[in-house]
């Protein structure tokens, strides 16, 4: 879960936005012009935000929340709400570019686009060739969060979890995507494997794993390192930094045999029937100023480089905040999608879970 951290920082970038706003009218607002109506993760972006845009365009802004990438495409595909813009990641956009869901980002119209870094563009070409749909917004690593006083020396592998030193004390991400990815790469193959022996091989390795397991969870797990309860835990890089804020003793790597470089994305959909409305939005939120104050308000790493430039030396130098080239140079971007693979690895995520 993301924490909303109201810093002082954060005051003074929305007083210094608000000066720049060019009032219309005696009462400071734009004149109505339309509505858009977008959907991104919950706590993923500062909702003062959706109020500065409508303040400066006229855009009134519908918000809708959804916990995962599949809730989002649940949402969007049942057709019952009509969105706009859609906020997912990675592998869930490769799955809705190739159905067809989004049209063409209007680049021409964004003025700081180019706030976001080149490399940025690079991975998200991964799975959006030619960077016709996708405007990356945040991204990081998965890696091992792990207590410095109950874990032996440096942590450098995905070996610790495997090796049975710490039996009952390590906690897996409750994300079949995620908890295959480790075993996957600890074993040497792709994150993006379509090959059923791999997989099956993976699993092997999960199963024989399962009895030093504490516990499969997703934003509890950070917290359970936090309290003490647990050695280490498998999160994302925004979860670690999180955590080291709640708990000086704990340490984050990304292991040496590589992992997963996440990206989430906004798009727009096919339905959008005002993408200059959409394409305002997106501009919006690449511009410097208002892309540090939702920074500021995730604390997850952030593809703006304006954003980064502007950070405090300490946070530049914090590798869950802005991971090095180093870490992530093993590192793959998830675009699985294939049907038959998936229906593989949901078969034998659900033996895992039920042994």
């Amino acid at each position: 879960m993301k924490k909303n951290r109201f810093s002082f920082k954060k005051i003074a970038a929305i007083i210094m936005m608000a000066a720049l706003v060019i009032p219309a009218g005696g009462c400071g607002k734009a004149a109505a012009v339309g509505e858009i109506t977008v959907i991104n993760y919950g706590e993923y972006l500062d909702p003062d935000m959706l109020d500065l845009f409508t303040k400066e365009t006229g855009i009134k802004v519908n918000y809708e929340e959804a916990i995962t990438p599949e809730e989002m495409y649940t949402k969007y595909s049942s057709g019952a709400i009509k969105y706009d813009l859609v906020c997912s990641s990675d592998y869930m956009m490769k799955k809705m570019i190739l159905e067809g869901d989004f049209q063409e980002i209007p680049w021409d119209a964004m003025e700081n686009k180019d706030n976001i870094g080149d490399k940025f563009y690079e991975f998200s070409s991964a799975f959006d060739p030619g960077n016709k749909y996708c405007v990356p917004y945040f991204w990081g690593t998965l890696g091992i969060l792990y207590d410095t006083t109950k874990v032996k020396g440096p942590v450098d592998s995905w070996d610790v979890l495997f090796n049975g030193e710490y039996a009952g004390d390590i906690i897996m991400q409750n994300s079949m995507k995620d908890t295959f990815m480790v075993a996957l790469k600890y074993l040497g193959y792709s994150v993006n494997t379509d090959n059923p022996d791999e997989l099956k091989e993976a699993q092997q390795l999960l199963l024989a794993q399962k009895p030093d397991v504490q516990a499969y969870l997703v934003d509890e797990a950070r917290d359970e390192v936090v309290a003490g309860n647990a050695a280490m835990a498998v999160v994302y890089s925004g979860e670690a930094y999180l955590g080291h804020e709640y708990n000086n003793d704990l340490a984050y790597v990304v292991p040496k045999e590589g992992s997963n470089v996440w990206i989430d994305c906004w798009a727009i959909t096919k339905e959008c029937e005002h993408p200059e409305y959409a394409a305002k939005f997106l501009d919006f939120l690449c511009r410097e100023d208002v892309g540090m104050t939702n920074f500021e308000y995730i604390y997850y790493s952030t593809p703006n480089e304006k954003v980064v430039e502007n950070m405090d030396e300490e946070l530049r130098n914090d590798e869950s905040i802005v991971p090095s080239d180093a870490s992530v140079e093993k590192c793959e971007v998830c675009v699985q999608v294939d049907d038959d693979v998936t229906a593989l690895m949901n078969e034998l995520w659900k033996e895992l879970k039920s042994e």
